[in-house]
């Protein structure tokens, strides 16, 4: 596979986007200098017992107001307008809250634009989602978010939550979203009789170099929205919280062992969509993305937290941030696939490589092979393994790529897919075609193998069979680390690594599957 112009395609940019796209949203590097370690040394033994100490007393004193004032009649009842008791209350949780974030070291919270009224912006749509402190405008604004259920359940958080009557989503319950959805219909069409909610449509936490693609749901019930984003202008960012990097108690820590942490919000002006964005909510959702993306001066990508899994997945071969199998993973979900379910297809697509051996195909036969028609998104898939712009590709290379999408986490069983498509009539392959199957594996234009293959090699033979392999890699677990990590990923191979069974950050995803590409059989498509 190739990194290209033609093949890469990874990013579009913002009118206003500052040098070249990052490798990958879902990762943050934080490099820490002497005198950064120095001062967090000193902070940690001084000023940081002290905040995390006056945070937590100042969540418990939130705790009570907030459990009196959900007492009463049911959620779904809202009393308006509130009484006079209850905005006591809310003046006084909000205050608490803000004290909270003080003793954090959010020392001034910088707002910019205004803040629509309920009846003018139902729905606040935040990016970009990068940490667990973007809390911080919901507690100021105490507008309603969308959680899951049993986040009702944690202790003193669970209050806290209950307090400013979330939409929640019960993942028991599988027509939880489209419950949910028709909940954010209603209160969105309450004239301003419910409080606004507000929705992170990223759906997971990214690096803010660029914003992900928007989850339709905050979108669906076709109301106007009010764009808000999020910067955290400091100079050490310990905020940003992904999924490769520090974990969130590192990120607690080293935030409270800053002297000061600055953040800034932004409203844009209410979006108010189009009779063709009310339609398309998915539509809808990418113009108001732009808008964002252009007041932030970055660019927006296609990636989604599902491509977030497929890098991080916990295989033997790990990959690199820059690798060309995110866009690959994008395409195939563009031709309205979804890579999870396909390994049925892998088989009979392996099995028509074994036959084909060596034979390379044009575009037109690779449209035959996938029994898709020519469109926009084959060309880009094609071009990806069109390494030298020939106008032809080994189809085996696509079919280890669609494995390593399909099973990111089972490294062995795509390596034993490949051998059995390069391997020689007395099953062995060469230095040169375990550069192949790995280069591809792992998504990037060129890989060093040498070393790899000599240590598997024991017997000098020049060439080796998959159970050599096997046995090697059943010995060196970590073989990808020791011997091909040095060179082509540098220090990102160690970074920490989080669960990833769900989305990390504050508002869960709801947006229903009929809004999101459909899980069809291997066919035609005719758009």
């Amino acid at each position: 596979m190739k990194l290209s112009s033609r093949g890469r395609g990874c990013c579009v940019a913002g009118s206003r986007q500052r040098g070249p796209p990052p490798r990958s949203p879902f990762v943050h590097q934080l490099r820490l200098s002497p005198l950064d370690k120095a001062k967090i040394a000193f902070m940690t033994l001084t000023l940081f017992p002290i905040r995390l100490f006056f945070a937590a007393f100042m969540m418990l004193l939130a705790w009570p107001f907030a459990f009196i004032a959900s007492m009463g009649p049911d959620e779904q009842v809202l009393e308006k307008p509130l009484s006079w008791w209850r905005k006591i209350v809310d003046i006084l949780l909000k205050a608490i809250m803000r004290m909270m974030w003080l003793a954090g070291g959010f020392h001034w919270i910088s707002v910019k634009g205004r803040r629509a009224l309920p009846g003018e912006a139902a729905i606040l749509t935040v990016a970009p989602h990068s940490s667990y402190f973007d809390a911080i405008p919901v507690t100021m604004t105490f507008a309603s978010i969308v959680m899951k259920a049993e986040s009702k359940d944690i202790p003193v958080w669970g209050t806290l939550i209950r307090y400013i009557r979330p939409v929640f989503v019960s993942r028991s319950d599988q027509d939880s979203r489209r419950k949910t959805v028709e909940e954010i219909k209603r209160r969105a069409q309450s004239d301003g009789k419910w409080p606004q909610i507000m929705i992170f449509p990223e759906g997971t936490c990214t690096n803010r170099s660029c914003l992900i693609t928007f989850k339709p749901g905050a979108f669906i019930p076709g109301v106007p929205v009010q764009p808000v984003v999020l910067r955290y202008p400091n100079k050490l960012d310990t905020i940003t919280w992904t999924w490769q990097g520090p974990g969130a108690l590192e990120i607690l820590w080293l935030t409270l062992c800053q002297l000061h942490n600055s953040v800034e919000i932004e409203f844009l002006p209410v979006y108010i969509p189009s009779e063709e964005e009310r339609k398309n909510p998915v539509l809808y959702a990418n113009n108001v993305r732009r808008v964002m993306a252009e007041a932030l001066g970055v660019p927006v990508t296609d990636y989604t937290f599902e491509d977030c899994q497929l890098a991080l997945a916990e295989g033997q071969l790990r990959l690199p941030s820059d690798t060309c199998l995110l866009e690959f993973a994008k395409l195939v979900r563009s031709l309205g696939l979804k890579p999870e379910t396909l390994e049925d297809d892998l088989d009979k697509y392996a099995a028509s490589a074994m036959k084909m051996k060596k034979e390379k195909i044009d575009l037109k036969e690779f449209s035959a092979y996938l029994d898709f028609p020519v469109s926009h998104t084959l060309e880009s898939m094609f071009a990806l393994f069109d390494e030298n712009e020939e106008g032809i590709i080994d189809i085996r290379e696509f079919v280890i790529a669609l494995s390593v999408v399909c099973k990111p986490s089972k490294t062995l069983e795509t390596i034993q897919l490949a051998f059995q498509m390069y391997q020689s009539e007395n099953g062995t392959i060469t230095e040169e075609d375990l550069s192949y199957i790995l280069k591809t594996a792992m998504g990037v234009s060129q890989i060093d193998v040498m070393h790899l293959f000599k240590a598997v090699d024991e017997e000098e033979k020049g060439k080796i069979t998959y159970d050599d392999f096997y046995r090697f890699a059943e010995l060196h677990p970590h073989f990808a680390e020791d011997y091909l990590y040095a060179d082509q990923m540098g220090a990102e191979s160690g970074l920490e690594t989080s669960s990833l069974s769900v989305p990390n950050g504050i508002c869960t995803d709801f947006s229903p599957d009929s809004t999101e590409d459909k899980n069809k059989p291997l066919q035609k498509k005719l758009n």
